[in-house]
């Protein structure tokens, strides 16, 4: 009891709550010290009529005038010192060790010269004045209890040194009343504290509300800029890791092409031209994810144009074709006769489109996938349809989740992390298509993609008569091509397909050797340096370097990266850059023009054409 009396009348200072952070005990004494300033600026308003009162009852107003100008200018010096605190603010806690203190002592002296104006003019005036004037000092005493009350201590101070000297003086104001009026005060005394301690836990609610806001903020500002960094590292590695993992895709697309030129058996022809269009499908997955983690990392946009959907879901079944067949189930495509195009980025439709039939063949065990379009008014509905597991009501709102997978998908394929639906969601929202599905547990499901309708695309120009394929097989060429690559496995791949061809090849691990063989006496018509080697050097230095000992010679640079300065370097100064895996039927167009000798005498023009 005794260190509670000492708390209320300010002799001790216990230290801040702490369940409260700096930042919100700071706030509190912001609100606490705003609202005490306020309450001694307004005191000289309520005492200037009292004053004019008594002076109207003929009776000495001196005092109460005194005390009203002293807290006019203590009203002056408040206002001072709040905008010195404002001034001075900095660290929270700092702030409050200073100040507190301070607004403790001014609480305290402002509850004791408020209750002077009763006891200076106690038995001066009639009862109808002491009573107006009781009842707005507790109008006073009220107005704090619910405003200056986020410090409790603070208020506590201020209402024990008033009321208690209200209550004293109250015998001598009432002499004929005071045993009413004392209880009346005394209930109303219980009555207002209970008021300021259910204001106290508001404010103090208030502010750790605050505070559990900011947390949750900060919080989710730390969980984005590590989400970002991870999508950077993501992207970062792919970026980088592009060239190796091309490196074995290269590869096999040269040698499929140079087996299929050996090949004399007919019976090999469909599964070597399977084996090419898989290739190519994995190029084109190849970037189309790097397109993808390019548009994540703010470095490039998607870019909607006019798509005729019909080739672009024909390659996509015939990439999953073989895979449907080894699973037993049936693959089955419907679209629309006649053109149809829809508005979408090509790299992203089609990344959605392999990962809607992808999802739908890992979770069907029997039946089959479908996939189809329809009209609907100015839109396509693109549809995967499959006889799969199904999901339950309750989970169709988190399969577009990452991670998520529901639980009848981890019984049927534990492989895989859940974000291929994760994918196809982003991939429609950059796109601005709509995206959904339809799902009865246990019997199928429909994945759908609403994308608007554009205007067909113009048709190619015709090219060849002949397949590329067929080009590449019947078409033979002569001269010398010097490769700069230090991967062995790629080498050789250069080396049988340029063989396979009739054209010598020449093959260099580094710009060292290169130079070395063109010193020896070879005299390349074209040249072919991989832009990065594992030297260290950079294979733009080497091109360059190759180009001034063989001037007459045709090349290019060839990289398994998109984003690389060195490849922007050259692509500025008109140098035509070839990216892995690097497609047979381009490579011997470019070798046709370089090395035949109706084009030998253009020389080294040809390496700056794009």
């Amino acid at each position: 009891m005794r260190q509670t009396l000492a708390q209320l009348l300010g002799l001790s200072h216990p230290e801040p709550d702490a369940g409260i952070s700096p930042r919100a005990h700071a706030r509190l004494l912001d609100m606490t010290f705003g609202r005490l300033v306020f309450s001694v600026t307004a005191i000289p308003f309520v005492g200037l009529p009292f004053v004019i009162w008594l002076y109207a009852l003929k009776q000495d107003g001196g005092a109460l005038l005194a005390w009203t100008l002293a807290y006019g200018a203590a009203a002056v010096w408040m206002q001072w010192r709040f905008r010195r605190y404002k001034q001075q603010r900095g660290d929270d806690d700092a702030v409050v060790r200073r100040w507190l203190p301070f607004v403790r002592r001014v609480a305290l002296v402002h509850g004791l010269c408020l209750s002077l104006a009763a006891v200076l003019t106690g038995g001066l005036a009639v009862f109808e004045f002491n009573l107006l004037l009781y009842i707005s000092i507790a109008a006073i005493v009220a107005a704090n209890a619910t405003h200056q009350t986020p410090i409790l201590g603070v208020f506590q101070r201020f209402f024990v040194a008033c009321w208690t000297l209200l209550s004293v003086n109250i015998p001598r104001s009432f002499p004929d009343h005071w045993q009413f009026v004392l209880p009346l005060a005394l209930l109303y005394a219980l009555a207002i504290y209970r008021h300021a301690l259910i204001a106290n836990r508001f404010f103090r609610q208030q502010v750790r509300l605050e505070d559990d806001g900011i947390r949750l903020a900060e919080r989710y500002r730390l969980a984005k800029e590590e989400a970002e960094k991870a999508l950077h590292a993501k992207n970062l590695f792919l970026t980088t890791a592009s060239h190796d993992l091309r490196q074995p895709v290269h590869a096999m697309g040269f040698l499929i092409e140079a087996i299929a030129r050996r090949n004399r058996d007919p019976a090999l022809i469909p599964p070597l031209e399977d084996l090419r269009r898989s290739v190519r499908s994995v190029h084109l997955m190849f970037n189309s994810l790097l397109d993808l983690s390019r548009i994540e990392g703010g470095i490039a946009s998607p870019r909607n144009t006019a798509v005729a959907f019909a080739p672009l879901v024909e390659e996509v079944a015939s990439l999953f074709r073989e895979e449907a067949r080894s699973r037993g189930l049936d693959l089955r495509v419907r679209l629309p006769g006649g053109a149809a195009a829809v508005l979408a980025d090509p790299a992203l439709l089609r990344q959605s489109l392999v990962n809607l039939v992808h999802n739908a063949l890992r979770y069907t065990k029997r039946g089959g996938v479908l996939v189809s379009a329809r009209r609907r008014g100015t839109h396509w509905l693109l549809e995967v349809w499959d006889t799969g597991v199904g999901i339950a009501m309750e989970e169709k709102g988190r399969v577009y989740s990452p991670f998520y997978r529901n639980e009848h998908a981890w019984r049927i394929d534990s492989a895989g992390h859940g974000l291929g639906l994760a994918v196809v969601a982003r991939c429609a929202t950059l796109m601005g298509a709509t995206y959904g599905l339809d799902s009865v547990e246990r019997r199928g499901s429909r994945f759908w993609l609403r994308l608007a309708e554009a205007r067909p695309p113009a048709p190619a120009p015709l090219g060849p008569a002949c397949e590329p394929g067929e080009l590449v097989a019947h078409v033979l060429l002569q001269g010398v091509c010097l490769i700069v690559d230090d991967d062995p496995l790629v080498t050789r791949a250069w080396t049988s397909l340029m063989e396979a061809w009739g054209v010598q090849a020449a093959c260099a691990a580094s710009g060292q050797e290169a130079l070395a063989l063109v010193d020896a006496g070879l005299q390349p018509q074209a040249i072919l340096c991989d832009q990065r080697l594992r030297s260290g050097e950079s294979g733009f230095d080497v091109l360059r370097a190759l180009f001034e000992r063989c001037p007459d010679a045709s090349g290019a640079m060839v990289s398994g990266e998109f984003d690389s300065e060195a490849l922007r370097q050259a692509e500025r100064e008109g140098y035509l850059v070839l990216h892995k895996p690097l497609e047979p039927s381009q490579l011997h167009a470019l070798l046709f023009q370089w090395l035949d000798p109706q084009h030998a005498a253009g020389g080294g023009a040809d390496t700056f054409a794009a």
